[in-house]
């Protein structure tokens, strides 16, 4: 029995993304080619605006009701003018609606910068156009090219982590956008893999504990342990406190937070049916830290035979869309990881002595990669809710 449910949501997103794909090559190939490489190399026009737009927090103070730009401008402290230009290209970019001169509203796009909406992504606008994340990709990526060290250090002189540390207020922005990222992702990782068959879920490097939150939500029978760094998880708890929504208070009481570190220790299983879940850790490390973040839990499920479950991005063999490529070049510029292909991440599971089993599609941009140990892999035992999952006739990845 497989761990997929769901197939078919998860077959329709394929598709769909099949065809943005193809679409987004028509500029290519209809716009004569000098003009199309001046739009791309002019693309940064159109992040600067959105950034400032996301800074000054207009489509909260929009809200529900259209606004002139004067009126907007007095609650943002804003130059009238200067505003009018402003959203004048946000609604060129398809960003705001203008229902007459100078007159705006809010659309589907601009209400995802609202501050007060659960599919909000404005705290990931702020944070990849921040000083901290923007300077690396205009003043240090043709270095990091030319020597393959990491752009965002050879900026700042720490790297990403590092640097978070000693910087609590990009560190929190930084928190907060890894939070919205089910506003991007969607909810798939918590509906489409079969959570029944564990008790409870172990979220390594789950900062605050969105996705644990989003799971629990949605199978009242499981428990969360929230790991990540003690600096986040001294203020977890209380996020939750005060960020009250549907279910988070009966949610709540079943999550717990435990400060651990990846590459040394994490907390030791104690069920065949707990699983432990890393999203979007691994792809932020170099091959020789994945094997040994790999190891430590390995060895922390090792003797309940706990799961061990990935939800990262597979990257194409050849010929990679413009999404994983661009994914992939964020992590080139502030990690030493990579978004890795199929043949990448076996070799780095083979390395850790362990086995990809199966490969759980979803309706999102990532995968659900269920490992196990390696046949003869007398270090870590099964790592199966309560027993093998071969004995389950789970699939074999396709």
């Amino acid at each position: 029995m497989s761990l997929q449910r769901r197939p078919l949501a998860a077959r329709a997103f394929e598709f769909l993304a099949r065809v943005s794909n193809a679409l987004q090559a028509w500029p290519n190939r209809m716009t004569p080619p000098a003009f199309r490489l001046l739009q791309i190399g002019s693309a940064f026009w159109q992040s600067r605006v959105l950034y400032v737009a996301a800074r000054l927090d207009l489509a909260t103070v929009l809200a529900d009701k259209p606004s002139s730009a004067a009126d907007l401008a007095l609650k943002v402290g804003a130059d009238p003018r200067a505003l009018m230009r402003l959203l004048r290209m946000l609604c060129a970019m398809g960003i705001f609606d203008e229902l007459s001169p100078g007159t705006y509203r809010n659309n589907k796009l601009s209400n995802a910068l609202r501050s007060d909406r659960p599919d909000s992504v404005r705290a990931m606008v702020l944070m990849h156009n921040s000083a901290e994340m923007s300077r690396p990709w205009f003043e240090q990526l043709e270095q990091g090219i030319r020597s393959g060290e990491v752009p965002f250090r050879l900026q700042h002189g720490q790297d990403l982590y590092d640097y978070m540390d000693s910087h609590a207020e990009f560190d929190a922005l930084f928190a907060q956008a890894m939070d919205q990222m089910e506003a991007l992702t969607g909810d798939s990782f918590a509906t489409e893999f079969d959570w029944k068959a564990f008790d409870r879920v172990i979220d390594v490097g789950g900062s605050k504990g969105a996705k644990s939150m989003a799971i629990l939500k949605r199978h009242p029978h499981l428990q969360a342990l929230v790991v990540d760094r003690a600096q986040t998880i001294r203020n977890a708890a209380s996020y939750w406190r005060e960020h009250q929504g549907a279910g988070v208070t009966e949610c709540l009481a079943r999550m717990r937070f435990e400060a651990g570190d990846l590459l040394a220790s994490v907390p030791a299983a104690t069920s065949p049916r707990d699983a432990y879940l890393l999203s979007a850790v691994l792809h932020g490390f170099d091959d020789d830290s994945c094997v040994q973040a790999l190891r430590t839990v390995a060895r922390a499920a090792a003797e309940k035979g706990a799961a061990i479950v990935l939800l990262e991005m597979l990257m194409p063999e050849q010929k990679a869309d413009l999404s994983s490529a661009s994914f992939d070049m964020q992590m080139l510029m502030g990690t030493r990881g990579c978004e890795r292909t199929r043949g990448e991440w076996e070799r780095v599971f083979e390395r850790a002595n362990l086995r990809l089993l199966e490969i759980v599609n979803l309706a999102s941009f990532g995968k659900m990669l269920v490992l196990r140990p390696a046949p003869g892999n007398s270090g870590t035992g099964s790592v199966c809710p309560a027993a093998d999952f071969a004995d389950r006739g789970v699939d074999e990845p396709a």
